[in-house]
């Protein structure tokens, strides 16, 4: 019994003597320890060492918005993102009608697309949009690959199928360069065969566009400035982020075994690592998300006829749970107040220089050197060019489904749109928190100055 007394105070003291040494380390450590820092921070980056393996997080509003990222990121992953993966593989939303041989209206060509035959097939005016005609074509010659820099990946697919389109409007986008009444400039895509992604498009050719998008046409105002000011810089940022991303996800790790795969090395050095490009592209999300709601009369009754009645029938089903879907609707019921923008005497002017800018952005998209590149950034362009036509083109008064006029081509490139950075939002939710140790893995840097893929 006295031996156990004993063996309690030894043991007492020993602790008391771990404890009292513990104070003086720390008395130590704070003493040598720079000025400017306090025990709170000390025992803060403490901290941080824990929490940055969590990746970086974004909480609250986004900027501009009405809704938060947390909100953003679970109606993403539970509604929009399964639905928009099932629309864009339908028929009606699976081609797109483009301009894709180069008349860049700026500078004269880079020599990569000086011949017509870099475009896909070019089919007979009366194929637009009635039906398609023309045997399958199973992608491009040999001699071609001139055209892409020599880079296959680069060149876009030209197979179709002989599915028909009942004929929709022919009326041009106020907010867009191409003329789209001019069918006989036109050739149909099938998106899925020509996924965005690495096409090997680097270089001054890739810089020069984005130099002459951000310098040109879309400075970054400061903070303070107004917001209509700062609209046009943050959705091209945003959908800057996005093309970065779907590279950086789907990348040419290997070419001699061809193999693809993630490049997050990529990912982080053009997107994550820069808080206000991901805050952009959050912002372009509810951006377009704002204007296919708006549009849900319209949306909900346009014809998806394609001559398959099943897909049809599907798709036309989806579209209205996408629009109506009541999760959507109560978490986020207004993502972006368009009708706070373009008020007081310089609101008109500001939005005729806006809608100048962002055609010259447009017309930008015939100066890209890649096939594929030139595809995506111009079906992308025309999705942004379509949700800027629904919010503000009747100054962003409530638009009724009657009073709106829209092609084919802008509603599959609007949803298209919605679907990539829907793609890419879902990205950085899910790459973010484990970023910090993948990076570290074994992953090829590629080049970091595309304009699309």
């Amino acid at each position: 019994m006295v031996n156990s007394e004993t063996e309690k105070k030894r043991r007492g003291t020993q602790w008391s003597c771990f404890f009292a040494g513990g104070i003086v380390v720390l008395f130590f450590a704070v003493a040598f320890v720079p000025r400017n820092y306090t025990v709170t921070s000390i025992f803060s980056r403490i901290k941080s060492c824990y929490c940055s393996q969590e990746g970086a997080k974004y909480h609250g509003i986004v900027e501009d918005c009405c809704c938060d990222y947390e909100t953003v990121d679970r109606i993403n992953e539970a509604v929009l993102h399964p639905l928009l993966q099932q629309i864009v593989k339908y028929p009606f939303f699976r081609y797109f009608k483009v301009k894709l041989w180069c008349d860049c209206p700026f500078w004269p060509d880079d020599g990569m697309c000086r011949l017509r035959d870099c475009s896909v097939c070019e089919c007979p005016e009366n194929e637009f949009p009635e039906t398609f005609r023309k045997p399958s074509l199973d992608g491009l010659s040999s001699d071609n690959l001139v055209c892409q820099e020599e880079k296959p990946e680069a060149a876009v697919d030209r197979t179709i199928d002989s599915k028909a389109f009942k004929g929709w409007i022919e009326v041009d986008n106020p907010w867009t360069s191409d003329d789209e009444t001019d069918n006989a400039e036109m050739t149909y895509v099938n998106l899925q065969l020509n996924p965005e992604r690495y096409t090997g498009y680097i270089g001054p050719s890739a810089r020069r566009i984005w130099d002459a998008i951000y310098l040109e046409n879309c400075p970054n105002y400061p903070a303070g400035e107004c917001q209509e000011k700062r609209i046009l810089y943050k959705l091209i940022s945003g959908l800057h982020s996005s093309i970065s991303i779907h590279i950086a996800a789907d990348y040419l790790l290997d070419e001699t075994t061809n193999k693809w795969g993630q490049n997050l090395s990529l990912m982080h050095e053009r997107v994550l690592r820069y808080p206000d490009r991901v805050k952009n592209l959050y912002f372009t999300f509810l951006f377009v998300l704002r204007s296919v709601t708006k549009a849900a009369d319209y949306l909900e009754q346009a014809d998806y006829d394609t001559g398959n009645s099943l897909d049809d029938l599907n798709t036309q089903l989806l579209m209205k749970k996408l629009l109506y879907d009541q999760k959507l609707q109560a978490a986020c019921p207004k993502p972006f107040d368009e009708a706070k923008l373009w008020k007081g005497q310089s609101g008109p002017e500001l939005m005729q220089q806006t809608q100048r800018q962002f055609r010259n952005i447009s017309a930008l998209m015939d100066c890209v050197g890649c096939e594929k590149c030139r595809l995506w950034g111009k079906l992308q362009v025309l999705g942004l060019g379509t949700a800027l036509k629904i919010l503000f083109s009747v100054n962003g008064n409530e638009l009724s489904g009657q009073r709106l006029q829209f092609q084919r081509n802008e509603v599959i490139a609007l949803i298209n749109l919605l679907h990539r950075l829907s793609e890419s939002i879902k990205f950085v939710h899910e790459v973010e928190p484990s970023l910090v140790e993948r990076i570290n893995e074994k992953t090829i840097s590629g080049p970091t100055d595309h304009i699309s893929q």
